[in-house]
């Protein structure tokens, strides 16, 4: 048995909870868009050509109900009666079953080896079957049944307060059910649906055939039950859909029992509440399409309503309905026989008054001088008290629907009084195209446990009803009926109206057609309704096929004797058309193309190429990495420019309108049409200034013209490059260029971040294993180390990098310029901030330059390799002079933290207010012991206010005593040269620049207060300046 290829909708959690009251449907003008499908039209226009996919086929359903009352043993007899349709009395069916005419009937299903009745109710046991024996099946079954759809009652204790409460199902007696049912199906049959509530269950099966063809399975379950929500009472429902053509749905219900008035009212109550809040999920056709909304009970093509509907018989004493329906039973029992006795002794009980009158009323003469069915039982009953042997008349003689005396008329004397068609008729229940088909069986219920024939013999002795029904109905039903309402609310307001008019008689009056009279009209015709086998009517589905369904057997299974109710079938024969998958994909696929054809002629249609450049950097680059197809950067430095092109052409039959729109980013993300690391620029002017706010300027392109785009990757924001490196963000994104009344083309970008030592702290800086910052390429390192742990350097290797090449390009710059540039004016002279500022080199070329600094820096290799030969010191200089300055301000703390500027700023404040001062000597040991608390820092500072004193003093030296041996200080610049700089004046420009790029001040700061801060800031740096520094230190 196979039950894993249908997949079963899930409901939602409300729905998983028993008798739940399903969502809210979804309003049509407020439906999400992921509702609505996208492919409407390519679905209609494949659905116009149904008649290419669709084939004709017939299947039969069996539609099966039972109150098993909770007792145990049930469901071994649950595969015969259902399955293989065995359990059916042929006398108390009524008309034969099916003709066999080479058959040697003994009155019990055409067979002349069934079990005896005795035999039978003797060996009950609730270990075993308690089917007949030998009983060859009356009903159709096993594989001539290609939907199995079975209902069950009460397969739990309802009637337990405990179980009524509990807030879920519990699933281990569906599962018994499911293995009885499954072991009597034949092979291949596979289990598309199933729902249970409490005691209520429904279970579907398909033959192999058909399971594959059906989709959209949705299963929901209300509770009507205690308080009009718990599971003690309801239904579960399933819908499916045929051959993605055919809509069915199957109610399972339970409804208030009882025989008291307010009971019927409440069993009412409760049909309307399972129409109102039964809801299923969206039905998907076989291309994908969704509806809008989920469905409910009438939105179906054909619907079957079945289960314990607790309907009686009315204003007849059930002392009476049971002597009636026993005279007929006790036919079935040899004499002293168990159940036999207990019939007999019913029979012989004395009759009551009501009894009377309704035997003295048959024995009246009737008019056509026929026994009526009264007679026929009156007559019955006095010969069954004279003998207790005496049975009815033959059946031989008269056809059982004719015969007085019969089964068939009895049950005909009974039904006018049964609840449900009276509920019927008066338009309170199942009212609405509802039908059921002929009973010409006994009531299913209620019987003594074990017996076929006695009913209930308990104190209380309940009157026999047909409490367990299956009622059906067709799309075509039910549009009839609503167009019969519809007309009579015309006529009721015609008639209204020529009232109004003076008009008193209607009928009278010449202009009226007809009258109406609600009590009496259309009774006939919804009586008419129940005819048992109506010739098949064409009905037209919901997705417009054309369907057919006619009932062929409605019978109860007299011979089952595990219950109280007698379990009850019906089989249906449908004719429907079903899609053919294969030829509804071919013709799919025929439409789509005609669409695409018809859509791609009109549609504008671009190719983009790029232009992919390979890195000539000389770093590695890992061979097993897939090739890129978007717009590859290769490696990425910090505050290198990095371009790629990328040519957008026409390649379409009419012009194309091309432009970049806002990307989708997450909401901490910045927006627009490109990342702030990126610009684009394209190599013509556009159509206008920007006619879309949503997309960059639009350029429209002539079939077979093209446009270039020039993508510029520029990465200097320090925020970014610490999250970079940090690895917190990546150099990758998506453009997306939209070309009007076409698609979308998504272009992705990708760069591979080269780590740099820009941007860090010195805490992580100080870490760093000797060979650059590079060799933390696939690492993340970590400046909160305890103590000295991790601590690799007394001070960032890039400072003392930067200012001892300093020192020692500076001696080389002013040799340099002491040979060649006695003629020009020196750099120092035009900017006394030189070489920190005033570089004589054009800007262009002082990029590439800082750019070679600093991938000497991160990939730790000397100077002297990464500069090109062909340039001199004096450049070298000052691209490393100008790269120290950008090193020491993207510092992420800076030399000098806030923390440590607040403390050095105390304590210069409280001097300025007490008006006093300190030697600049005490000055330089006050700021170190300050500095002190944060060793590299420290050490850092050390390092570049020694650098710029050195500095200072070549090329600007102080008014100094002579030396003793009358020489000049060896490497000084010539005298001529010196006499022009004040040395004063150097100091303050080497000061305001440092003191920017060591020192952080704090954010809050402005105004006067701020001002006062720079100015004592420059004081720290300009203190240092002072010192005297010997040529050999």
């Amino acid at each position: 048995m196979s039950t894993g290829n249908i997949q079963i909708s899930s409901d939602s959690k409300m729905n998983n909870t028993p008798g739940a009251f399903p969502a809210t449907p979804v309003s049509a003008n407020t439906l999400s868009p992921s509702v609505i499908s996208s492919q409407l039209s390519l679905s209609q226009a494949v659905h116009k050509r149904r008649a290419e996919y669709t084939r004709s086929r017939k299947i039969r359903v069996k539609v099966g109900t039972w109150n098993v009352a909770s007792l145990s043993g049930t469901e071994k007899d649950v595969g015969g009666w259902f399955v293989d349709g065995k359990g059916v009395s042929e006398s108390l069916s009524g008309l034969d079953i099916k003709d066999n005419d080479d058959s040697q009937s003994n009155g019990h299903n055409g067979s002349p080896d069934i079990e005896t009745v005795e035999s039978q109710e003797e060996r009950r046991s609730k270990k075993r079957s308690t089917i007949p024996k030998n009983d060859p099946g009356s009903i159709p079954g096993g594989d001539e049944i290609g939907l199995y759809v079975l209902g069950l009652q009460e397969i739990v204790d309802i009637s337990s307060v405990a179980e009524a409460l509990r807030p879920f199902s519990d699933p281990h007696p569906g599962r018994k059910w499911k293995q009885a049912v499954e072991g009597s199906l034949p092979p291949g049959y596979q289990r598309v649906a199933e729902q249970q509530l409490i005691g209520l269950f429904l279970v579907i099966y398909a033959s192999s055939e058909i399971a594959p063809t059906i989709s959209s399975v949705s299963t929901t379950s209300v509770g009507t039950g205690l308080g009009g929500y718990m599971g003690n009472k309801g239904a579960v429902t399933a819908r499916i859909v045929l051959g993605e053509t055919t809509r069915i749905v199957f109610v399972n219900c339970h409804l208030t029992a009882g025989v008291e008035k307010g009971n019927l009212e409440r069993r009412n109550w409760d049909a309307t509440q399972i129409l109102q809040r039964t809801k299923f999920d969206p039905v998907y056709d076989g291309g994908g399409v969704m509806e809008e909304f989920g469905e409910g009970i009438g939105d179906e093509d054909f619907a079957f309503w079945f289960g314990d509907l607790n309907y009686r018989l009315e204003s007849m004493p059930g002392e009476d309905v049971r002597r009636l329906l026993m005279l007929h039973t006790r036919n079935e029992y040899a004499l002293q026989q168990t159940s036999s006795r207990k019939i007999e002794n019913e029979l012989a009980k004395p009759e009551s008054p009501s009894f009377t009158r309704n035997q003295e009323a048959a024995n009246r003469p009737c008019e056509d001088d026929t026994l009526s069915a009264r007679t026929a039982i009156g007559n019955a009953s006095d010969q069954s008290v004279a003998s207790s042997s005496t049975t009815l008349p033959s059946q031989e003689t008269l056809d059982p629907a004719f015969d007085p005396a019969s089964l068939q008329t009895t049950l005909s004397s009974l039904l006018p009084h049964d609840q449900l068609h009276s509920q019927m008729l008066s338009r309170k229940a199942f009212y609405d195209g509802w039908r059921e088909g002929i009973i010409d069986f006994l009531p299913t219920y209620k019987y003594d446990v074990g017996s076929v024939g006695m009913f209930d013999s308990s104190e209380k002795q309940r009157g026999p009803s047909w409490c367990d029904r299956i009622l059906y109905r067709t799309r075509k039903d039910r549009l009839e009926y609503d167009q019969r309402v519809r007309d009579e609310e015309i006529a009721k307001k015609r008639d209204n109206e020529m009232k109004l008019q003076g008009v008193v008689d209607a009928v009278t009056d010449e202009s009226v057609l007809f009258d109406y009279d609600p009590d009496t009209d259309g009774a006939d015709n919804e009586d008419n309704d129940n005819e048992q086998f109506p010739d098949p009517e064409l009905v037209t589905t919901k997705a417009g096929f054309e369907d057919r369904l006619i009932l062929e057997y409605y019978k109860s299974h007299q011979r089952v004797l595990s219950s109280d109710h007698k379990p009850l079938d019906a089989v249906f024969t449908l004719d429907y058309d079903a899609v053919d998958p294969h030829m509804k994909a071919k013709i799919h696929q025929e439409v789509a193309r005609e669409l695409d054809k018809a859509e791609n002629e009109g549609r504008p249609v671009v190719t983009i190429v790029v232009d992919h450049q390979k890195d000539s950097d000389g770093i590695h680059t890992d061979s097993s990495v897939p090739k890129f197809e978007g717009v590859d950067f290769g490696h990425v430095k910090y505050d290198h420019i990095k371009n790629r092109s990328v040519t957008i052409a026409n390649t379409g039959r009419v012009p194309a309108t091309v432009g970049f729109v806002d990307r989708s980013v997450e909401s901490d993300q910045p927006g627009g049409i490109a990342p702030p690391w990126l610009k684009i620029k394209f190599d013509r002017p556009p159509d206008n200034k920007n006619s879309n706010p949503r997309t960059s300027q639009e350029y429209t392109l002539d079939p077979g013209d093209a446009v270039n785009v020039d993508l510029t990757l520029h990465v200097s924001d320090l925020d970014l490059v610490r999250r970079l490196s940090d690895k917190l963000e990546t150099l990758e994104d998506v453009l997306v260029l939209r070309i009007q009344n076409g698609r979308d083309y998504f272009l992705p970008l990708r760069g591979d971040w080269m780590q740099s030592a820009f941007g860090r702290s010195i805490e992580k800086l100080v870490r760093m294993p000797e060979g650059g910052v590079r060799r933390w390429q696939h690492q993340r390192p970590d400046g909160s180390s305890h103590g000295e742990e991790g601590v690799k350097w007394s001070a960032p290797r890039e400072v003392f990098r930067l200012t001892e090449a300093i020192e020692d390009l500076l001696e080389r710059a002013l040799a340099q310029w002491g040979m060649t540039g006695e003629s020009e004016k020196a750099p120092w002279e035009n900017d006394v901030g030189w070489p920190f500022r005033g570089w004589t080199c054009e800007e262009k070329q002082r990029a590439m330059l800082r750019e070679t600094v600093r991938e000497g820096l991160d990939s730790d290799r000397p100077f002297s390799e990464t500069f090109p030969p062909e340039i001199d010191s004096l450049q070298r200089l000052e691209a490393v002079a100008e790269t120290l300055v950008q090193f020491l301000e993207s510092l992420e703390d800076g030399i000098v933290t806030e923390k440590l500027w607040l403390e050095l700023e105390k304590g210069m404040v409280e001097r300025e207010k007490a008006k006093k001062t300190l030697s600049d000597e005490d000055e330089r040991m006050w700021i170190m012991d300050t500095l002190s608390t944060a060793p590299a820092h420290s050490v850092s500072f050390t390092f570049v206010t020694f650098m710029l004193a050195r500095v200072a003093n070549e090329v600007a030296p102080p008014n100094l005593p002579p030396l003793e041996s009358g020489r000049a200080e060896a490497g000084s610049i010539p005298g001529q040269a010196a006499a022009r700089i004040e040395r004063p004046e150097m100091d303050a420009a080497y000061a305001g620049v440092f003191a920017d790029a060591m020192i952080r001040l704090p954010t809050s700061s402005k105004g006067k207060e701020r001002k006062a801060s720079e100015t004592r800031r420059k004081r720290i740096v300009e203190v240092f300046l002072k010192a005297r520094i010997d040529p050999g230190s």
